[in-house]
């Protein structure tokens, strides 16, 4: 019962510890197969995956992740979109009133406890979603940054050329490039889930409105 009841966490995390390992084994023969161009030596997969050149792949999709998960958590406070699920219905903008909420002394028996403290223990726990979401993407930002650095400089190395420092790095097109071109993607697919909400369904999903909604509902799930 407990693995139903936590079934969809838990395929997902099977499906991302899947496409790990797929990325460890496809970035080791495509890293292999480099070397062997070169004339260098090969990695085995557990060699490769200690390598800057896996940690900043890896990196630079979390944190493109986690920055749109946060700014989603955050805007969706504010703006909405008339007609899609992943809004709130118009006229609800905002935080909501403590009572809508269920804090401080409108908390019931069965609330977290934080919600009914008040001060800072109230303030954090208020917006523990998105200071985690926020935390997250700036630790992968700074991983990313620090990694392909790392593997940047090795590059440089053996082309015979300088290494940079982490500013220079951080300021450079090869840090933008790669960091812009996973950002694009993120948004494009938030802005499409925004509107194709509004039009489309998928029966018994809960990220869509039931078959026969009107267009025009919005906030409503099935």
């Amino acid at each position: 019962m407990k693995i139903r009841q936590n079934a969809l966490s838990l395929a997902f995390l099977g499906l991302f510890a899947a496409a790990l390992v797929g990325q460890a084994i496809a970035g080791t023969a495509g890293y292999n197969e480099r070397q062997l161009v070169d004339g260098g030596s090969t990695l085995s997969v557990v060699q490769y995956v200690a390598t800057s050149e896996f940690a900043v792949d890896v990196a630079e999709n979390w944190q493109s992740e986690y920055l749109q998960f946060f700014l989603f958590v955050l805007v969706t406070v504010w703006l909405i979109q008339r007609g899609s699920t992943e809004s709130k219905p118009p006229g609800e903008e905002g935080a909501g009133t403590d009572e809508e909420q269920k804090v401080g002394r409108h908390a019931r028996a069965d609330s977290p406890s934080w919600a009914a403290e008040t001060g800072f223990r109230h303030w954090l726990f208020s917006n523990s979603l998105g200071l985690t979401m926020g935390f997250v993407f700036l630790a992968s930002w700074l991983a990313q940054s620090v990694a392909g650095m790392a593997a940047n400089n090795g590059e440089r190395l053996s082309e015979l050329r300088d290494p940079i420092s982490w500013g220079q790095y951080v300021l450079s097109p090869d840090f933008w490039s790669r960091t812009l071109q996973n950002w694009q993607s993120e948004f494009l697919a938030v802005a499409s889930m925004v509107v194709l909400s509004i039009y489309l369904r998928q029966r018994g999903s809960p990220e869509s409105k039931p078959v026969g909604e009107p267009h025009s509902s919005t906030g409503v799930s099935g």
